[in-house]
């Protein structure tokens, strides 16, 4: 592979491996409805700021989300709305994957 594919093929690992976590998968979801600050991510996770904080760091470092400062309140927005695609791409395979299963599962019980 050439460096500059492996270059732009790390760049993506970086995007998928920044939402592979339940709460950062949230803070996406949350944003996509709009902007909020850290005090309302956290509540809303159920973590410590500093957790909530870590997680928003990662998201911001892959280009996901985005901050700015209000006063002394940092408030987020998804900077790349586009990713609400791709997560509905991944709901639509999951329905299909349970949809599969229940039809494997419902053979299984008429034998």
């Amino acid at each position: 592979m050439e460096a500059q594919v492996y270059a732009q093929m790390e760049r993506k690992s970086a995007v998928f491996k920044a939402l592979a976590h339940p709460s950062r998968l949230f803070v996406v979801n949350e944003l996509a409805k709009g902007e909020k600050c850290v005090c309302e991510l956290t509540r809303m996770i159920g973590a410590d700021k500093s957790t909530v904080s870590k997680h928003l760091s990662i998201l911001k470092h892959a280009g996901i989300i985005q901050d700015r400062k209000e006063g002394t309140m940092v408030i987020y927005s998804l900077k790349t709305p586009c990713v609400m695609k791709f997560m509905a791409c991944v709901d639509g395979m999951i329905h299909e994957q349970v949809h599969e299963l229940a039809g494997i599962l419902s053979c299984n019980t008429n034998d």
